[in-house]
């Protein structure tokens, strides 16, 4: 079995219960929950709630769950830039090319695979302990739950919008100073792989500041309050500035056709096939901030940019 608690937040007050729950213990679905509402398996304040009981904030949630099999997700020996461990959670510096979790196209060489082979403990814990993702090519920083405590604590954190995630982007376009995109996100109408603003479609909030200015092109560090699906690339392409890169929301990089005067010609044009051959979303996680499950100090990390992103930057330099 699996315990499961948690104190329900104001996010939820008056919701039906099994909404409530599938919120507050968001790595299950809320037909799984559902049922174990249904099988009595779930006590708020000490009583068997129905499926469509109002949820009260502050109420004590405690859940006792059949284990969930893991035997689909094997482990696998691949290697991971650990950056931060303890006893409640993992900080990982994720690169390119590498998916979070299985799913259709993508049964093993994941995130997840790899995790339980380096801590092989993390199979009691839902989804190995991946509370937030990134996206395939997105590079940065992710937190690991290693304890259904920390688990809690870090879905909690995500919810109530402490946890701290500043990312840095570059997009096509020249902007002149930062903002803010407050746009529904939801699947797209006619492509179910994608996502797009639409007006019934779940709350999501991104801030972004000016980092560097281009000619073409700019350098955003980009802070979420929400965590939707694909945010960052459908927020920013919805302004009209989709990120270098993105074949999915974005368009061919806009590469100046002249240079400045003094500049070596072919130093030009190497730098120019290099920003049209960028392969992947120029995004990178670079700052994660929370509160430690445990001690409760705020704690915050902070990874280079990779290579071939700084060499973007380079490249757009010189035009």
């Amino acid at each position: 079995m699996i315990h499961l608690e948690a104190i329900l937040p104001d996010t939820v007050n008056g919701q039906r219960m099994d909404l409530a729950l599938s919120t507050v213990f968001s790595e299950y679905s809320r037909a799984r929950i559902k049922s174990w509402i249904q099988a009595g398996q779930v006590l708020v304040d000490g009583r068997v709630p129905g499926v469509r009981d109002p949820a009260v904030a502050g109420a004590m949630v405690v859940c006792e769950v059949p284990e969930l099999a893991v035997e689909t997700v094997q482990p696998q020996a691949i290697p991971l830039n650990v950056v931060f461990e303890d006893e409640q959670i993992i900080v990982i510096n994720k690169p390119a090319a590498l998916v979070m979790h299985p799913a259709a196209g993508n049964p093993d060489g994941t995130v997840q695979n790899a995790l339980l082979h380096h801590f092989p403990e993390l199979d009691q814990i839902p989804r190995s302990g991946i509370v937030h993702r990134l996206d395939k090519d997105t590079t940065g920083l992710f937190v690991v739950a290693r304890t259904l405590t920390a688990h809690h604590s870090l879905v909690e954190q995500l919810q109530s919008r402490t946890m701290g995630r500043q990312y840095c982007a570059i997009v096509n376009g020249a902007l002149v100073a930062g903002g803010t995109v407050e746009e529904p996100i939801g699947r797209h109408a006619q492509d179910r792989k994608r996502m797009a603003v639409r007006d019934d479609g779940k709350p999501a909030t991104t801030h972004y500041r000016i980092r560097e200015r281009f000619e073409r092109h700019t350098a955003l560090n980009v802070n979420l309050e929400t965590g939707r699906t694909h945010q960052i690339r459908v927020h920013l392409a919805h302004r009209a500035h989709p990120l270098v890169g993105d074949s999915v929301y974005g368009l061919r990089a806009r590469i100046p056709k002249r240079t400045e005067a003094g500049l070596q010609h072919d130093e030009s044009l190497a730098a120019q096939s290099r920003i049209a051959a960028f392969k992947r979303q120029a995004l990178h996680a670079q700052v994660l901030r929370l509160q430690h499950p445990s001690s409760q100090h705020a704690l915050s990390w902070e990874a280079a940019l990779p290579d071939d992103m700084e060499q973007l930057l380079a490249d757009l330099r010189v035009l």
